[in-house]
């Protein structure tokens, strides 16, 4: 279809310069595809498909051989005669199923990049939860529940399950959406695989991507138009509906049965580093939903996850990509940064203003301002000397503070023989950096000029990297983590910038943000200077001033569509894939760009940020011996969890972009990658005080919490208006007293791969009103957040599960809500107060007193927070060790049982708890007790709140390394 649609593109074109780009560039596109194909067909419609032959059982499942079932369609590439196919019962909850050539020539993912998991010994077809089921012609297979044979398959590859063929763009300004066949297509440059999803499927993953459906991904019904999430690592500004900064190619699937109102979850993963197009679609009229995967490369490599709860789901998943590395206790402080410290002598007076108003700092963040002539590894000798940043950073130390700073992933390349720059020098040496396919370094262009980039699969890269931290660090730069910026990778050259070079110039590509010719200088979100004056206030006269112009209507979905093609090659492929930047070479490395061992950068793409992440982690380790690794990166991939933590990029100082930080912490933790937060009040553009306010109070609830804006923007610490720097001080105050709770939450991802943040539809599965909620979420299973996310509001709405089964409290309060059942309650929630609400059945350790760091509060005591049920029950535990070790060291693990009238402290473990537990707080007792006992010794004085239901007993010293009980009566 798409060939036959192609001669009258043209004519096509003529008739819509009035429709708008997103139309334009689809047509455009074709039309270059249909000029350029070459002997490329570029239509799936008669692809004959596979028939399967030779099926061989083994202990653990089955492999065969799949051959093309008639003529070669070579529809963007060339058909590959002969696959196969290896179906592998890894576990009881997770099944492999591998289809690749059989003459091992397509891209795979080295081990030494992304180590697979072994079968588990005894696992079969007999004692897995998953079915697999086939037919040979033509083939296709379908995943089924052992439990539930006879219910929609998981994932279903049957042309009889998918709509009709052929049907027109489903999307209708994106011809490549037209579904002309769902055969199986194995070609050397495109590979299509479809399944058949329930009708309006709850879907959730694919990315990274901000997503403008939200949490749940649009799939084409209730109004929708369909995905199209492309997996090409992108470095871009958070547009919606793009790719970004990483690729994940694995979605949980959510099924909920209304007659029987019980569910059941599962999850898909396709273990591709090749770019590709994954289409969730629904044709007008079909009685089903589809996914459908291209991919430019590569092989067909999937993971069916049987849950059947989405935390096992994400648990199941971490099985296979590793689990979370351990963060220190530290990394759980606030953070701060801006791109814009002039000089040493600016940071130092951001932290002396921090500490003089009162804002806990556990670390503060050094942009590229840092540098000399903006290169790594480097400090400006003017503006950062080395040794007053040795001693700035030896006086963070002795206040139990940290440093970062900030690593690109470009290295400068000498500019002349006088041009003295080791990280460069010694990198050439011993031969690190990517080459042109002649051989020649290839060379790119980023902030300091002409660059090169580290090879991460030649044998020498990791040395070299770490030779190149230790040096920085040993030479006053002691930091105590790392960040790693534009690492997709990120080029200013449309591939490579060419040997005619004058690689003397060393002039700025680009414009720094706040140059001259590059100001700052709009207003915050919704201020009208017309109407309320220059000084930009949140309030003048006492009126809020948000929304006398809102230009947030401005943020639109993007045209599908995007990606062109200039031609059939390794940096144009056939099948253009919905690149957000057109040609797959723009603004990063090219395509043809060659790494040791000959991989081409086109299958390996997407895996540069994992790789440079696993560099410096295990770099840390011998730079910061025994010490756990802190890094945070922007572009990620399966697995880089087990290696970092992540931030979500360049984003804007919009209301709509604090909102969609939630949708982004939600999605990493089910890719495995916990440790992830915002740049707090937005990085590009003009915050305000409103928008400040309400966002450093939902950081504060996120597991990475830092403020950093952009070059040239006004100033953003906490400290520059007054309500911020309250509402900062009470948000880090109930932070620090929750991080006993926070850093157990990370210890149980560390260990068993389990999320610290969930959607709230995550613990109440049975709850269709909560499958698409994203504006609240749950720390654990018992702290529920419910932010402000618009501005010009004094209360805010938000739903509060169980279906009025749950006890929910307030936090400050700890006052039962009478919330309403299934539909939402209106809050109060003043400037510079955030909702929190505890669950009931919960007993949470916190920190009594939170101080200026995390180091200053963990030195204090400890309390006990105990939610009662409606029977008088309640259960938790607390993961104690030193905060910091690594690999970690002994640890003890407190569990908390609550019963009718008593609570038993359970103590296990070998790591020495020093602090004593000062104080526990009950809820949910209904009378005042007569007497109260703690380790057998009666409690001469307690305090009793009937209104509450509240018992407090404080003043205690119970040791935490000792079963103890307390009882009431």
């Amino acid at each position: 279809m798409l060939r036959l649609l192609a001669s009258s593109l043209t004519l096509l074109l003529s008739v819509t310069s009035s429709l708008g780009d997103a139309v334009q560039q689809q047509l455009a596109r074709q039309i270059q595809a249909s000029n350029s194909s070459g002997s490329h067909s570029l239509d799936v419609a008669n692809c004959p498909g596979y028939t399967l032959s030779a099926l061989k059982e083994t202990s653990n499942g089955l492999a065969a051989s799949l051959a093309l079932a008639g003529p070669a369609c070579n529809a963007f590439g060339k058909d590959i005669g002969n696959l196969t196919i290896q179906v592998t019962y890894e576990t009881e909850s997770q099944l492999h199923v591998h289809i690749f050539d059989t003459a091992n020539s397509q891209f795979t993912i080295p081990e030494t990049v992304f180590s697979r998991p072994n079968a588990t010994e005894g696992t079969s077809a007999n004692n897995s939860d998953l079915v697999f089921n086939h037919q040979s012609s033509p083939f296709a297979f379908w995943i089924t529940r052992r439990s539930t044979p006879d219910e929609t398959p998981l994932f279903d590859t049957r042309v009889a399950s998918l709509p009709p063929t052929p049907i027109a763009p489903v999307i209708p300004t994106d011809n490549s959406t037209a579904l002309d066949s769902f055969n199986l297509v194995f070609e050397d440059q495109y590979l299509q695989l479809a399944s058949a999803l329930p009708l309006g499927a709850n879907i959730y993953g694919l990315g990274e991507v901000v997503a403008s459906s939200g949490i749940r991904r649009d799939i084409g019904t209730d109004g929708g138009a369909g995905t199209i999430q492309n997996d090409w690592a992108r470095d871009i500004t958070d547009p919606f509906d793009q790719n970004i900064y990483g690729v994940h190619p694995m979605y949980l699937e959510h099924r909920f049965n209304s007659s029987t109102n019980t569910s059941q979850s599962h999850g898909v993963f396709l273990l591709s580093a090749n770019g590709a197009d994954i289409l969730l679609l629904t044709p007008p009229s079909s009685n089903v939903s589809l996914i459908e995967y291209r991919l430019i490369g590569g092989t067909l490599d999937f993971y069916f996850l049987s849950g059947p709860t989405p935390q096992s789901v994400a648990e199941q998943y971490s099985s296979i990509v590793g689990t979370p590395t351990w963060q220190p206790y530290w990394g759980f402080g606030f953070h701060l940064c801006r791109w814009g410290y002039e000089n040493i002598g600016v940071v130092k007076d951001v932290v002396a203003r921090m500490r003089q108003e009162n804002i806990p700092l556990e670390t503060m963040w050094d942009d590229i301002d840092l540098y000399h002539a903006l290169r790594d590894f480097t400090a400006d000798p003017v503006s950062f000397p080395l040794e007053d940043m040795r001693e700035f950073i030896t006086e963070l130390a002795s206040n139990n503070q940290h440093f970062i700073p900030i690593v690109d992933a470009a290295i400068a390349k000498e500019v002349n023989s006088t041009d003295v720059y080791d990280p460069y020098r010694r990198g050439a040496e011993l031969g690190v950096f990517m080459k042109n396919p002649d051989g020649s370094e290839y060379v790119g262009q980023v902030w300091p000029g002409y660059t090169v980039f580290p090879d991460w699969f030649a044998p020498n890269t990791t040395s070299w990297w770490t030779e190149s931290l230790r040096n920085w660090s040993q030479s006053g730069i002691e930091f105590s983590g790392i960040w790693l910026d534009m690492n997709e990778a990120s080029s200013f050259c449309d591939g490579s910038c060419g040997s005619g070079i004058d690689i003397s110039n060393t002039t700025l590509p680009v414009l720094l943000p706040g140059a001259p010719g590059n100001l700052v200088t709009d207003y915050p979100e919704g201020y009208n200077a017309t109407i309320s004056g220059p000084s930009g206030n949140v309030t003048i006269n006492g009126t809020l001033t948000f929304g006398a112009t809102d230009d947030s209507s401005s943020l639109s979905k993007r045209g599908v569509g995007a990606g062109n093609q200039t031609g059939i090659d390794i940096n144009a492929p056939p099948y253009a894939i919905h690149n957000g930047n057109g040609r797959l070479s723009i603004h990063t490395l090219a395509t043809n760009a060659t790494h040791f061992g000959g991989y081409a950068d086109l299958d390996t793409h997407n895996l540069w940020g994992l790789m440079e992440t696993i560099a410096t982690h295990k770099a840390l380790q011998t730079v910061i011996p025994g010490k756990r690794p802190f890094i945070i990166a922007r572009s990620t991939f399966a697995s880089f969890g087990k290696w970092g933590g992540h931030w979500l990029g360049d984003n804007f100082s919009l209301w709509q972009y604090m909102y969609v930080s939630i949708q982004g912490v939600l999605q990493f933790q089910l890719f495995g990658i916990p440790f992830v937060g915002a740049d707090t009040c937005g990085f590009s553009g003009n915050t305000d005080e409103e928008l400040c306010n309400r966002w450093v109070q939902l950081a504060a609830f996120t597991p990475f919490y830092r403020n950093h804006n952009q070059r040239g923007a006004i100033s953003q610490e906490p400290y520059v208006w007054d309500s911020v720097a309250e509402a900062s001080r009470t948000a880090i105050a109930v932070r620090y007293s929750m991080l006993p709770y926070w850093y157990s939450l990370f210890a149980n991802a560390s260990t068993y791969g389990t999320p610290p943040v969930r959607p709230l539809f995550w613990e109440f599965p049975e709850e269709p009103e909560l499958f698409a909620v994203d504006r609240q979420f749950l720390i654990g299973r018992d702290i529920l957040v419910t932010p402000v996310l618009t501005p010009n509001i004094s209360t805010v709405d938000g739903i509060f599960p169980g279906r009025g089964k749950t006890i929910w409290r307030d936090w400050y309060t700890h006052a039962m809500v009478d919330a309403k059942v299934g539909v939402n309650t209106t809050l109060a929630a003043p400037l510079g107060h955030i909702n929190v609400h505890v669950r009931d059945g919960a007993a949470i350790l916190l920190h009594q007193i939170p101080a200026y760091t995390v180091e200053e509060t963990r030195a204090g005591p400890f309390e006990l927070l105990v939610s009662l049920t409606a029977g008088g029950g309640a259960f938790g535990s607390a993961y104690l060790d030193d905060g910091v070790s690594d690999p970690p060291g002994p640890s003890t693990i407190v569990t908390f049982h609550a019963t009718e009238g008593a609570l038993r402290i359970q103590s296990q473990g070998k790591f020495d708890v020093a602090q004593k537990m000062a104080a526990v707080t009950v809820l949910g007792v209904p009378k005042k007790p007569v007497e109260v006992e703690v380790g057998g010794t009666k409690v001469k004085s307690f305090v009793y709140d009937g209104a509450n239901q509240e018992l407090v007993v404080s003043g205690l010293e119970v040791g935490l390394n000792e079963d103890t009980m307390m009882t009431w009566n």
